[in-house]
Order: structure tokens, then C-alpha cells, then sequence
């Protein structure tokens, strides 16, 4: 690996800046309100029977979009029902960012938020110091698996958190997706950061099996436009390929042969599609659905 190349996440402007063109050019936000949409409300139809309040955990809640929409099915199914929604998220810009969400959404009257700068190993330190082993009736860890040390520790553990009859949702990218196959084939040539695994729901649904936890798979169809990456030259392309690498300015410090790979991997039909002149990268996610 050539020495100039180092992770996306080192330069935390250019990470924000990737991840904000990602957004923009995939379907990722989308296919989870679809998945919101016509399959959570069967998902939670169980979690608050006969319950004054319902007690929520979002396992790296992020700048909230995604939890508000959750939080929504659950009025609808609940309507009237407190609900005490806690949030586990190491990064102050997206706390912010998500208290800025609350602050422009109406009808949450019935939910009290709670913040927690950390990440899941702190909170699981701090919650395991004070003896502290609150249940919950729904906890849903969206797109954050990549950034834990020990998955199967961090799913057991979160596991044991729930109450009866309610579910822990996990949403990250599919096994089938174009992530899983470029990272299983170039992961090891690529500065990965230790803060970050290449982990795909083929990787968690061999650990659920290992554990014996029962679950359910949902496949959510996703693409992400990176036509941009093939025009030399073109600044969100570089940055895009920086957010498919991981690697912070790959055009310019990755070695020839393995850019020139990479390029190559991007337009076969196992990662992307071509339709109309564009390239469609393959983003499938999987959501799956544990019980307790």
C-alpha cells in the first residue's frame, strides 16, 4: 500500500463533504422510509401492548431524520402513548443537527428526547459501571455496526437490553451489495481505518446464526449514481470515489494498477448497473429484524 494513502475518516470536512454527496446522488435515504414505510408499523405492532410509555434506544441516532420517521410509525400505531426516546451518537454536529430536526417537526409533544454524546462501548461502559440495565421496547441501530470493535459482543449485548415482545432492528449494507464485494476484494489494499470494519449483513447474519438469535431479513434496493467518478477530473466524482474507498483523496494518492482496478470493478454488472449512459452503483441494504 503506497504511504500517501490514508482513511476518509482522518479528515473529518472531506468525510462530512463525501458523505453529504453520497446522500445526494443514492436512493439510501429513501429505500429506509419505503422499509419505514410499508413494513415497520407490522415490525412494532407489539412493542407497546399495554404499556403507559414506551422506551426507544437508537444505537447511533445520527442527525435524526431517519429516527423522527420511526418515531412517527410509532405515534400512529401508539397514539397518546408517552414515549421516552434515547440517543446514543459520539458526534456533537450531529446531535445538534438532530435536536435542530426536533425543533422543526411538529407533533412530538408525547416524546421526550434524550441525548448521549458516546458511542456504544462508552454507554455499554458507563450503563455496566452504574449497574444501570434499563430495558427497552424497540432499539434500532441504523447504518452503525461498521464502527464498533466487536459486533457480536455490541449485538448481545444491546440484545439483552430488551423487554419481552419487542424487536431490535439493525439496517447496514446488504451482503448481495457492490460495498460487500469491493471491500472483500480491495479491503486489504486500502488504508483502513481502525475506527471502521467492512461489514456487510452477511457478516451479521453469520454471527446471529452463531449465537442462535432468531431474525428476520428484509432486502431494501438501493442504487447510488457515480457516473461523476468516471469524468476525469470532476471534483464530486473524486470525492465520491474517496466515500467508496474510504481513502481520502483516492484519485491522487492510490497506486495506478489499483485505481486502475478499482475503475474496472466499479462498472462490472456484480457492482454497478449502466442505464441511459449512467452508472448505477449497486447500495442494497438489509434491515434485519432480531427477536429478544
Amino acid at each position: 500500500m503506497a504511504s500517501s494513502m490514508r482513511s476518509l475518516l482522518s479528515d473529518h470536512s472531506r468525510y462530512v463533504e463525501s458523505f453529504r454527496l453520497f446522500l445526494e446522488n443514492s436512493t439510501e435515504h429513501q429505500c429506509m422510509l419505503e422499509f419505514i414505510e410499508m413494513k415497520l408499523p407490522d415490525i412494532i405492532s407489539s412493542i407497546g401492548k399495554g404499556k403507559s410509555a414506551i422506551n426507544i434506544l437508537s444505537v447511533g441516532g445520527g442527525s435524526g431524520e431517519i429516527d423522527l420517521q420511526i418515531l412517527s410509525k410509532v405515534q400512529a400505531k401508539y397514539p397518546g402513548v408517552a414515549i421516552n426516546n434515547e440517543v446514543i451518537e459520539p458526534s456533537s454536529e450531529q446531535i445538534l443537527s438532530y435536536k435542530e430536526c426536533v425543533t422543526k417537526t411538529a407533533n412530538l409533544e408525547d416524546i421526550k428526547f434524550t441525548w448521549h454524546k458516546e458511542t456504544s462501548a462508552e454507554y455499554e461502559s458507563r450503563t455496566k459501571e452504574k449497574k444501570e440495565f434499563k430495558k427497552w421496547d424497540f432499539i434500532h441501530m441504523i447504518q452503525m455496526l461498521y464502527y464498533v470493535k466487536d459486533i457480536r459482543a455490541t449485538i448481545q449485548y444491546f440484545h439483552s437490553l430488551l423487554e419481552a415482545n419487542t424487536k431490535l432492528l439493525i439496517i447496514l449494507v446488504s451482503g448481495t451489495s457492490g460495498w460487500a464485494r469491493l471491500w472483500k476484494k480491495y479491503g486489504p489494499r486500502l488504508p483502513l481505518n481502525d475506527l471502521c470494519l467492512y461489514v456487510s449483513s452477511a457478516d451479521i447474519k453469520e454471527q446471529l446464526d452463531t449465537i442462535g438469535l432468531k431474525y428476520q431479513v428484509y432486502e431494501l434496493p438501493s442504487t447510488m449514481d457515480i457516473t461523476d467518478c468516471f469524468i476525469t477530473g470532476n471534483k464530486d466524482g473524486e470525492q465520491l470515489l474517496d466515500f467508496l474507498t474510504e481513502c481520502c483523496n483516492f484519485s491522487e494518492t492510490a497506486p495506478l494498477d489499483l485505481k486502475k482496478e478499482i475503475m474496472e470493478e466499479l462498472r462490472k454488472p456484480e457492482c454497478s448497473e449502466e442505464k441511459d449512459g449512467r452508472v448505477f452503483f449497486n447500495n442494497n441494504l438489509s434491515a434485519i429484524v432480531i427477536e429478544p
